[in-house]
């Protein structure tokens, strides 16, 4: 064999070696890069809008998500679970949402974008002292004031009670009505919570 064929053996190996090593270069450097275009977990904690998939969510289910480290509950209301809040009202502290930190555009009784009443997202801690309170959808319980409980959140911690809007009933400790962060419909399925619904 001559030198020829060997030296062209070498080159055919050397180019093949520098093209995996130069493959993994661009996939090293492309990868970060990549990632660098998601906010970072700062980012996310100082507010970065997050998206909701709506979809699978059935009548009557709530989903929690995070939102500037806070858990946001996404409840798809029933029919019958939204003409049920109007009973209430005359038992609420703030049934008209006065004196309790919401956007103008979900400021009604059922606290939902016009439109899309079904849909309720609020701000999952309780507040009087910032406890989760717990989803209790089940109708006329019985540690909750049986027949008079329609359905809502349950607070733990020092026994709060909220209707599925979010409202504060009179005589718990929380002081005003459920939070609503500001969010808005990206489309039928997705929410984005973080950013305000155009008027």
């Amino acid at each position: 064999m001559s030198n020829d064929g060997v030296n062209e053996g070498r080159r055919r190996v050397l180019t093949a070696l520098t093209s995996v090593v130069g493959a993994a270069g661009v996939v090293g450097v492309a990868v970060p890069f990549v990632g660098s275009w998601n906010p970072s977990a700062k980012a996310k904690a100082a507010g970065a809008p997050v998206e909701v998939n709506i979809s699978k969510l059935e009548p009557g289910q709530m989903m929690t998500v995070e939102w500037r480290g806070k858990p946001v509950y996404v409840l798809r209301r029933t029919p019958e679970a939204l003409a049920s809040l109007e009973t209430v009202e005359s038992r609420l502290r703030d049934p008209s949402s006065e004196d309790s930190t919401q956007p103008e555009y979900v400021k009604n009784r059922v606290r939902s974008v016009e439109g899309k009443e079904e849909i309720a997202v609020l701000l999952g801690l309780c507040t009087h002292l910032g406890c989760a309170p717990t989803y209790r959808p089940e109708v006329g319980a019985e540690d909750l004031g049986g027949a008079e409980w329609i359905g809502g959140f349950f607070c733990r911690c020092h026994g709060s009670k909220f209707d599925l809007a979010g409202r504060v009933f009179s005589g718990v400790p929380a002081p005003i009505n459920l939070e609503i962060p500001p969010y808005k419909y990206l489309s039928d399925t997705q929410l984005l919570i973080g950013e305000d619904q155009e008027a």
